[in-house]
């Protein structure tokens, strides 16, 4: 899967956890972080690693991503990288 289109998921992931409501005039790009331009608290990243594991199975498990980084790089955390941590995970075969 292309990185601009996990890019779109993700977006549309954040948008069905936060609500629209809450993301009016906020543009979300690849260097929107997760705490200071979204705001995303604990809970939040609980509803959004559920999605994400909806989404893509066991292959992105968002707290096992998130536990091998130290509070500053959680703080500092892009939607890019995520996109890049979900881009990176292998497909599993279909067949």
């Amino acid at each position: 899967m292309s990185e601009p289109n996990v890019l779109d998921e993700v977006v549309r992931l954040i948008v069905d956890v936060v609500g629209e409501d809450v993301l009016v005039g906020v543009e979300i790009t690849p260097e929107t972080t997760f705490s200071d331009d979204l705001g995303l608290e604990s809970i939040e990243f609980v509803a959004l690693a559920d999605k994400l594991r909806e989404r893509y199975g066991d292959r992105v498990d968002l707290v096992a991503f998130l536990g091998e980084m130290d509070i500053d790089e959680i703080m500092a955390m892009t939607v890019g990288r995520l996109v890049d941590h979900i881009a990176a995970q292998p497909v599993p075969s279909t067949g």
